[in-house]
């Protein structure tokens, strides 16, 4: 996959352009870019898909809004070179962009970079400062440029329509098996193993604790979580906390993951953890010893879980 995050610097034709934030790449996203690849297979051309670059949201509503991604830029990347773009274009979202009209942005960023032969958008796309409807300002246009217009409907679950937004809020919430669901993979984080206190190896639960270079990325809800854990291409389950670790008075939130039947010295190293269930809140308790119980209930509980 190509990726370019300046389209001054793109100059193509016979592309099939979509054009969103795609953060978390969920079901309803999945569904547009299967299209497209439908689109591919019987027209030829190649996927184009535009993103922003920080999310527009943070530009138009401003006041200091910090917004937390689903993904990281990298992880998005990369989730979209395995679904089939063939480029990806990565636009700095910028003031000056926010103030462009619909007609606009399709004439100097789509039309005059990409020469689609079709735009492929979802139920709800929109881009510009205008009120114009997208849907119609494509159609309209598309007479004029010869390119054809596909609008994929909504991917629902649940009764409701899949979005970014509402899998914000399961995940804010600690709904990982809902958001799952609406994703169509696994929810996960990815960093590197850091020292910790090594409390948990004084009771017998040593913990590989995470540093997240993305500050950005969002994460889940405090307490206790059922997962699997990815190290050098090899898949462990386990159970991660995410929280102030109460009973030995901390202070700041923390990521740490203890891996079932794992012993290895992983320090500096990167690991994936892919979250699968929310099995309790994060709880103070009265001495270590009353921890490492709990602890222990928490292994056997999410083993029946991954057994089943």
């Amino acid at each position: 996959m190509k990726y370019f995050s300046d389209i001054t610097n793109v100059d193509l034709s016979n592309t099939i352009v979509t054009v969103g934030v795609f953060d978390g790449i969920h079901l309803g996203h999945r569904a547009i870019l299967s299209r497209m690849n439908d689109t591919k297979a019987s027209c030829g051309g190649e996927i184009v898909v535009i993103t922003f670059n920080p999310h527009p949201r943070e530009i138009i509503e401003g006041n200091g809004l910090r917004f937390n991604y689903i993904n990281s830029k990298g992880r998005k990347i990369h989730i979209m070179a395995n679904l089939g773009v063939d480029v990806l274009i990565d636009i700095p979202f910028t003031p000056k962009l926010s103030m462009m009209s619909s007609s606009d942005f399709l004439n100097e960023y789509i039309i005059k970079h990409l020469h689609p032969s079709h735009i492929v958008v979802g139920y709800d796309c929109h881009f510009g400062h205008d009120d114009f409807s997208t849907m119609e300002l494509l159609s309209a246009e598309s007479k004029k440029w010869g390119y054809k217009v596909i609008q994929v409907p909504p991917y629902m679950y649940d009764g409701q329509i899949v979005s970014s937004s509402l899998i914000r809020k399961a995940l804010n919430v600690g709904d990982v098996e809902t958001a799952n669901k609406m994703l169509g993979y696994e929810y996960n984080i990815y960093g590197q193993v850091i020292y910790g206190q090594q409390i948990g190896r004084t009771m017998g639960f040593p913990t590989a604790n995470l540093f997240l270079e993305n500050d950005m990325k969002l994460i889940t809800a405090n307490g206790v979580y059922a997962c699997r854990v990815k190290w050098h291409g090899n898949m462990y389950i386990g159970m991660c906390n995410i929280g102030f670790r109460p009973t030995v008075n901390g202070k700041e939130v923390t990521i740490e993951v203890n891996i079932f039947d794992f012993d290895e010295e992983i320090y500096g190293e990167n690991i994936c953890v892919f979250f699968c269930k929310r099995m309790r809140d994060e709880v103070k308790f009265n001495g270590l010893d009353n921890l490492k119980k709990q602890l222990e209930t928490d292994r056997e509980d999410i083993r029946r879980y991954f057994a089943q």
